[in-house]
């Protein structure tokens, strides 16, 4: 029989909770860092996403917290994207509320005034993006000096999105005697320097290999025009079932959802300009298997870890060979195989062969052939009807009119028509042009004419400087 919870040293209360949760044995990271996690030893892990690593560094974490005073919150978690740091939140809850302890995540897009009540009330675990936190920070609504642990969590994806300043902010002003755990897929050079300057000592971990396995995937590189992806991606994921479709904007993505979902494949779209609200929602529909497919921006879906993911779509080719196996990682996680599919115009064709050697593969272009994906399991989920939707005219599921060329033609005739023989209708009404009264003008430069007067009692010349005087 293997390593079990027990024998890491935690606390039996903790291992009833997971064991409830259907978690009995622990992962290799976990095997690896929670005893010295629970030792208080600063460690530093490189680790796969999807590796277990949440609870290899939640479990020490929730160990070694004390109850916090009010706005002087004790652990600290720090995550790229708020998707991450609501997984996380999800996680940690249910394991703190053994030892009653508060766990608030802090991210923007949440109302400043909600957070800080929360604050106000007392936690002691804040999982927290930087920008928010430090937002809050300057806003005097906490302090971290009483933080006493401290985990960065995905810090290369932090030294990618630019994160890597505020972080050191941040840990400045923690405790200087805290411990620090760090976790991520690389240790390049940007996270070599992190490591040195805050860490002290730390127990090095690594797990899997150092960089995403792309023999686990079985990848395409699909020839086609640009008229046929839609087509060739709903196909593809009724083929595969669960995806993550990435696209290189928000417009894409939007654009990209209202095609599939007009493909009849049940989808949720993901990116930065949606309110928490809607990604919340993109997140829990995709997780709970209410649609097939997630359609993201490669920025929003950072950090996200869903198991069971078949199949990734590049519908835009990624930036390079690192962005397109970020992008791959979604799938063949925890010994599983998945399918990456790229989805090539001729034009690309260079760029894709510039990321395929980045990446360390090899892949001829060809024209799609769906004989030659792998099998699935598959359980298709339509596409959803809409309730503002109805089964003639009205809105589609985006919000746009649906063309009809008779009523679009019809409406326009009538907008003319009333304009014509009806002043008032719907149409701009027309007013006769006002050149004011004869007073009002202008005299003329030069001597003007003067008109006789008509035959009638009373008459007078016509208008002129002279004749007003």
């Amino acid at each position: 029989m293997g390593v079990s919870f027990y024998d890491l040293g935690i606390d039996p209360a903790l291992v009833h909770t997971l064991s409830r949760q259907g978690i009995s044995e622990p992962f290799e990271v976990q095997r690896e860092a929670i005893p010295d996690g629970m030792l208080g030893h600063d460690i530093c892990c490189r680790a796969p996403t999807g590796s277990g690593k949440t609870l290899a560094f939640g479990i020490p974490l929730i160990s070694r917290t004390e109850v916090a005073k009010i706005e002087l919150p004790t652990s600290l978690i720090l995550t790229p994207t708020r998707e991450l740091a609501e997984q996380i939140t999800k996680v940690m809850k249910p394991l703190a509320e053994v030892f009653e302890l508060e766990v608030l995540s802090v991210y923007g897009g949440i109302p400043y005034s909600k957070q800080r009540r929360a604050l106000s009330r007392g936690v002691d675990i804040i999982v927290a993006c930087p920008g928010r936190l430090i937002d809050l920070l300057e806003h005097d609504a906490l302090s971290l000096e009483h933080t006493q642990t401290v985990v960065i969590d995905e810090a290369d994806r932090m030294a990618d999105m630019g994160f890597l300043e505020p972080v050191c902010k941040i840990l400045d002003q923690c405790a200087k005697d805290r411990q620090t755990i760090l976790f991520s897929a690389t240790l390049d050079d940007e996270v070599a320097d992190l490591v040195n300057k805050y860490q002290n000592n730390p127990v090095t971990i690594e797990i899997g290999p150092k960089e995403v396995s792309m023999e686990s995937m079985n990848h395409f590189f699909w020839l086609i025009k640009s008229d046929m992806k839609a087509n060739i991606t709903a196909e593809s994921i009724r083929k595969c079932g669960r995806s993550i479709v990435f696209c290189r904007t928000r417009l894409g993505v939007e654009r990209v959802g209202s095609e599939l979902e007009r493909e009849g494949v049940g989808v949720a779209t993901l990116h930065g300009g949606m309110d928490q609200r809607q990604r919340n929602r993109a997140m829990r529909d995709f997780t709970s298997g209410e649609c097939s497919a997630l359609i993201a921006t490669d920025v929003a879906a950072r950090g996200i870890d869903v198991e069971g993911i078949n199949c990734v779509v590049h519908y835009d080719p990624a930036e390079n060979g690192k962005s397109y196996k970020h992008r791959s990682g979604r799938t063949a996680r925890a010994g599983a195989t998945g399918t990456v599919i790229s989805l090539v115009q001729h034009p690309q064709k260079k760029l894709c062969s510039r990321i395929q050697r980045e990446a360390g593969i090899k892949i001829a272009f060809r024209p799609p052939d769906f004989k030659l994906l792998p099998e699935y399991d598959v359980k298709y989920v339509p596409g959803p009807r809409r309730k503002n939707e109805s089964r003639r005219g009205g809105r589609n599921s985006r919000g746009n009119r649906p063309y009809n060329k008779k009523f679009n033609n019809q409406r326009r005739n009538n907008r003319g028509r009333n304009s014509r023989n009806n002043r008032n209708g719907g149409g701009k009404p027309r007013f006769k042009k006002d050149s004011g009264s004869r007073h009002d003008r202008q005299p003329r430069s030069g001597r003007r004419k003067t008109k006789k007067s008509g035959g009638g009692r009373g008459g007078r010349s016509g208008y002129s400087r002279r004749a007003r005087n």
